[in-house]
Formats: structure tokens, C-alpha cells, sequence
């Protein structure tokens, strides 16, 4: 299994760059500093094959096997307690309550089970959104169910929402992200929100929350 792991942490060691920069953030007791931890995208990308390559897809055991490389190679204890999934966990349909659920092979225990894996180790979860009405790689969007989708999130035990924004009116996210803020604010549970399209939004980052995203991603070495 170590053979998968090649270049693993070149990812995780440029997560600041890879989420968002601080901006003018909010005194409101969330991500005062720079979150660190690890997020899977520029390793694993979309690969959903678990059938066929089940060490390299996006899946629960990636998530905990990274979870228990973090505790026991001292990375948690060097600050490093996010860990983040990007996009294609979910199902392709949402729920008959209009919810998103994680796919049910990949992820046969649920996000909830999982953030709990996490908080028991001391580390937080992270968790990938899209503005649109898909995911980059064609999984729901949230336009139509930013509250659903922000209180789904806070049930779930969620820490931090990377809020995407591919299939989406860029004249909309003016209004859209800031949005999504107030109904995360709402569930009264602290979530770090980062912007992460279309790298700087043009609404005020007093609006935004601590982090959006200004560059594109750093490829690991």
C-alpha cells in the first residue's frame, strides 16, 4: 500500500496555497490562522474506480488511511488537523429531501461516521462543494439548495466547505457566495468557508468568510 502513496504529503505540504489565502479575515473565532492538512484532488483527482484500483480511488478507507498517517507520523502534532475530501464523494442524485449523499459504495458508512473518524483522532473534516448547478466533475451543485446543503453539512459534523464554481453564472456568485455564508452562520456551527472560485470573487472578502482561493493549484513534485 505505501507504493500509493508516492508524493502524497507534496499535496498535503501546499494546502494553504491549495484552498485559499488569508484575506481580511473575520474575527470570528474560525481559521484566525492558516488551515493545514491534506486534500486528495491533486493526487487522486476524480478517479471513482474502486472496482479496479481501490488504493487510488477517492473513497472512505482513503480518507482514514490518511487520517492514521497524520496522527502517527506527527503531522497532526506539527498543526496539521484538516483533512479535506474534494470533489466526486457524493452521489450522482440527491436524496428524496433534495439532500446530497455520499456514494453509498465508496463511502458505505456515511460523511458522518467519517468526521467522527476524524474528530476521535484529533483532526477536523473537510468537505467539497459547488456553487453550480454540478461539481466540476459532474456531481450535484448546489445553486438551487445552498441552505439545504449548508445545514446538511453542519448535521454531518463538517469543519470546512471548499465552495467550488464550475457550471455557474459568474454574475450570480456576487450574491451567491456571501449566501452560502449566512446559512452556514446560520447552523451556529463553526465551518471554515473557502471561496475557491473563480479565485477572487468581486464581492468585499469582509463578506466572504476567512479564505477564498487566488491561485490555481500547486501540482505536487
Amino acid at each position: 500500500r505505501m507504493k500509493r502513496r508516492e508524493g502524497w504529503w507534496a499535496a498535503a505540504c501546499v494546502v494553504a496555497a491549495l484552498l485559499a489565502s488569508v484575506a481580511h479575515a473575520l474575527d470570528n473565532g474560525v481559521a484566525l490562522t492558516p488551515p493545514m492538512g491534506w486534500l486528495d484532488w491533486e493526487r487522486f483527482r476524480c478517479n471513482v474506480d474502486c472496482e479496479n484500483d481501490p488504493d487510488n480511488c477517492i473513497s472512505e478507507q482513503l480518507f482514514t488511511e490518511m487520517a492514521d498517517r497524520m496522527v502517527a507520523d506527527g503531522f497532526l502534532d506539527a498543526g496539521y488537523n484538516l483533512v479535506n475530501i474534494d470533489d466526486c464523494w457524493a452521489s450522482m442524485e440527491r436524496d428524496a429531501y433534495g439532500r446530497l449523499e455520499a456514494d453509498p459504495d465508496r463511502f458505505p458508512h456515511g460523511i458522518p461516521w467519517l468526521a467522527q473518524y476524524m474528530h476521535t483522532r484529533g483532526l477536523k473534516l473537510g468537505i467539497y462543494g459547488d456553487y453550480g448547478n454540478y461539481t466540476c466533475g459532474g456531481y450535484p451543485g448546489s445553486i438551487d439548495y445552498l441552505q439545504i446543503d449548508a445545514e446538511t453539512f453542519a448535521f454531518w459534523g463538517v469543519d470546512m466547505l471548499k465552495l467550488d464554481g464550475c457550471y455557474a453564472d459568474p454574475a450570480s456568485m456576487d450574491k451567491g457566495y456571501p449566501e452560502m455564508e449566512k446559512y452556514l452562520n446560520a447552523t451556529d456551527r463553526p465551518i471554515i468557508y473557502s471561496c475557491s472560485w473563480p479565485y477572487s470573487p468581486r464581492a468585499p472578502s469582509s463578506q466572504l468568510g476567512p479564505h477564498r482561493r487566488e491561485l490555481q493549484p500547486v501540482a505536487p513534485v
